[in-house]
């Protein structure tokens, strides 16, 4: 139908935001002089083609991953979230705290549970009060008032920090079941544990948007809100709205193509 609304997804910068649908994308940055720039185009690699149920989020990731090289070969401006030295950093230590936790006493549930709230908390401190927050809360007003039709809030309930409390509980679940292997084999284990636990967490997520009502929804949704409305989203200014809503309509402009 002529009036269906896309499904959207999107990425906040340090002075812009990425918007995407099914086929094509567009990221608006704005520049120190305080000007637009703007970058578009159809997406190379589509993953909203792949259908197979497990084999959906691994792909979307697979997507990011062919889509900021060709974002920032054609807007170099862009200044793209883990780019920023704080960002680093708190990878970093939360890399340092992980191996802590998993060389501790404790239980091996435990360990891989504490290990991905240590990997993930860092992260999402070091976005607290920054031109990336209030961007992130940009992206999620634009696209929500896109979607519903109505002005929402820089909540967004499709946003990815939402996969938050299904991947603790299956990182957990999966590296608990790697930790048996042998010595020789954790290594292609662990990694095994994390491509099934993406694509776990993936269905589940499209369960929960699904039954948005459901208690266990809410329940796994609760750590993800939190992280939002606390922690990685920041009340946009007016300016910085512009520029997301100015991502948006390209984004749409391009994807009448395929409507």
């Amino acid at each position: 139908m002529a009036d269906e609304k896309l499904r959207l997804g999107g990425m906040a910068l340090a002075n812009g935001v990425l918007v995407h649908g099914p086929n094509a994308w567009a990221c608006t940055v704005r520049l120190p002089d305080g000007s637009l720039k703007q970058a578009s185009a159809l997406k190379r690699f589509r993953a909203a083609r792949v259908e197979q149920p497990l084999l959906r989020g691994p792909a979307r990731v697979g997507e990011v991953f062919v889509l900021l090289p060709e974002v920032r070969k054609r807007l170099p401006e862009a200044r793209l979230p883990f780019e920023r030295p704080s960002v680093a950093a708190a990878m970093v230590a939360g890399a340092a705290l992980t191996q802590i936790v998993r060389r501790s006493s404790l239980g091996a549930a435990a360990k891989e549970l504490l290990s991905g709230l240590a990997s993930l908390a860092p992260a999402a401190i070091a976005l607290r009060g920054t031109t990336l927050a209030a961007y992130h809360g940009a992206e999620h007003i634009s696209i929500g008032t896109y979607e519903h039709g109505e002005p929402r809030e820089k909540e967004h309930e499709r946003c990815g920090s939402h996969l938050v409390g299904p991947l603790l509980v299956t990182m957990a679940a999966g590296n608990s079941l790697a930790a048996k292997a042998p010595e020789h084999l954790r290594g292609p284990a662990r990694l095994a544990a994390s491509v099934g636990a993406l694509a776990t967490s993936t269905e589940i997520f499209a369960w929960m948007a699904r039954n948005p009502d459901s208690r266990l929804t809410k329940l796994l949704a609760k750590p993800g809100h939190e992280l939002q409305h606390r922690l990685a989203t920041e009340e946009p200014t007016p300016e910085q709205l512009e520029v997301a809503e100015t991502a948006l309509a390209e984004c749409l402009r391009l994807e009448e193509k395929f409507r």
